[in-house]
């Protein structure tokens, strides 16, 4: 892929590590180059932070008074106040909470992780006095991954064919919700990447479009997302929904399938669970359709979805070995379930810190903010490791900054992740992971529903209870089961 990527940019023979997450963090892993895992690092997590005419210092500052201005017109204390009406959450203070609640069991989970790298590291490199740095984190986390758990990602790879794993969507969407998707060649596409599928219901009626644009290409956003061309209504028109799922997969080689990570394919659950929830949604006026609802209850959908790619249905169906056809063995999806929780202090810490600054910065959002200063004081406040870096840095924080979408609202992920724990539980204890019962209430009182009404609501009304935080807790390993 990186000398694929090289070749594109006019450089035969030489290899490209493209600034983008799904480039940057496989190297990261599997770079034995120290000195290269650290200027990769550094050119990713400097994005928006260099002098110059990309800096988005005084675009931020002026970002955040805008809205402090604004939720003072209205009525509001700060644009956090004003965001978190409508949301779940209610105030700011309920979901800082939950965030809080969180931090120092992640902080102990990482200084146990760093613990166990330090020791590798030292026999790695014959260095007594080496010290973990952020650049080495997923690297030397992979050799303990490997050391505890005789899992090695790469073993994994072989078996995580793209189109075999959308074809498993496909099953769950199926399983659950009686949906089809029938490839349609004779819908305009943008790009000769792009393919398209009609989707149909259970009885066989038009249900909507999704479109799929799965490979990385010059000029294209990265990360991976839903989008929506035309929602759902019955307003004007019974108009049907028009959805695609985005990504930067790398291609294959010739002749080769393409093959992505374990992290990329449970990236693949989740964006096709806001598909769904565009393409289910079964209201009245488009702006309560679809993926329109409160912005900690959106990603609920999606984060659930994920779970059912390591179900036994989908694994021994479409994880299958890309040259021999066999299925992934068991004794891989053992070792991909014992390690399930492995590595969740950094995987939980670096989002939290995240979340945390989003809330503070729009908490403080009236004053002249110097964005990066302010990043740095408020961690080192929080006793930020310094072993880690936030998943998205302020000056590159494109969820917070590019629109009022996750603006004082990235926290959602973590709330929606309560959520999904508590509702995993309820298909798990039912012993049938596609239990109709279940999944026929999921879809009634989630994906269709659109902002019709309060998310709490639908969620009693789905699950006949409210959720329970300890489910997250023991969800992330930080409890006992």
């Amino acid at each position: 892929a990186a000398a694929a990527e090289a070749s594109e940019r006019g450089l035969p023979g030489k290899w490209v590590i493209a600034n983008s997450r799904s480039s940057v963090e496989p190297f990261l892993t599997y770079s034995t180059r120290r000195d290269l895992r650290e200027k990769v690092w550094r050119n990713f997590i400097m994005r928006g932070d260099n002098d110059g005419p990309t800096h988005t210092g005084a675009l931020i500052t002026e970002i955040l008074q805008l809205r402090a201005e604004r939720a003072g017109l209205l009525g509001y204390a700060t644009h956090a106040h004003w965001q978190l009406e409508d949301a779940m959450a209610k105030t700011p203070e309920r979901a800082a909470e939950l965030l809080h609640a969180l931090w120092q069991p992640a902080i102990a989970r990482v200084r146990e992780e760093v613990t166990d790298m330090q020791l590798l590291a030292q026999i790695d490199t014959r260095e007594e006095r080496i010290h973990i740095e952020a650049w080495d984190y997923r690297y030397y986390a992979e050799q303990v991954r490997k050391t505890r758990y005789d899992l090695d990602a790469n073993e994994l790879k072989p078996y995580l064919q793209l189109e075999q794993l959308r074809e498993g969507m496909f099953f769950v969407a199926d399983q659950l919700f009686g949906l089809k998707f029938v490839a349609d060649q004779q819908v305009p596409v943008y790009h000769s990447d792009v393919r398209v599928w009609a989707v149909q219901d259970a009885h066989g009626a038009h249900v909507g479009l999704w479109f799929f644009d799965p490979y990385a290409r010059r000029g294209k956003q990265s990360g991976a997302w839903m989008s929506e061309y035309r929602g759902q209504q019955k307003f004007a028109d019974n108009i049907t929904p028009i959805v695609s799922n985005n990504a930067n997969f790398s291609r294959g080689s010739p002749n080769e399938p393409a093959l992505i990570n374990w992290d990329d394919a449970v990236t693949l659950f989740h964006e096709f669970g806001h598909a769904l929830h565009g393409l289910l949604s079964n209201v009245s006026y488009p702006t309560l359709a679809g993926t329109n609802v409160a912005r900690d209850f959106v990603e609920f959908p999606s984060q659930l979805l994920e779970h059912w790619l390591l179900a036994p249905e989908v694994l021994n169906r479409f994880a299958r070995h890309y040259q021999t056809d066999e299925p992934i063995p068991q004794h891989l999806v053992d070792k991909i379930t014992r390690a399930r929780n492995f590595n969740q202090g950094f995987a939980t810490l670096e989002y939290l810190a995240s979340a945390l600054i989003d809330m503070e910065l729009h908490l403080a959002g009236g004053e002249t903010i110097d964005a990066v200063q302010f990043e740095r004081d408020t961690l080192n406040k929080l006793g930020m490791p310094q072993e880690i870096v936030m998943r998205h840095r302020t000056p590159q924080f494109s969820h917070v900054f590019s629109s009022d979408g996750y603006a004082a609202g990235y926290y959602s992920y973590l709330w929606a992740d309560t959520l999904v724990a508590d509702a995993w539980e309820a298909f798990t204890r039912s012993g049938d992971l596609f239990d109709k019962q279940l999944a026929e209430r999921l879809r009634l009182h989630v994906f269709t529903t659109g902002n019709q009404q309060e998310p709490e609501v639908a969620y009693r009304s789905f699950r006949g209870n409210d959720p329970d935080v300890h489910a997250l807790l023991r969800k992330r390993g930080f409890v006992a089961g």
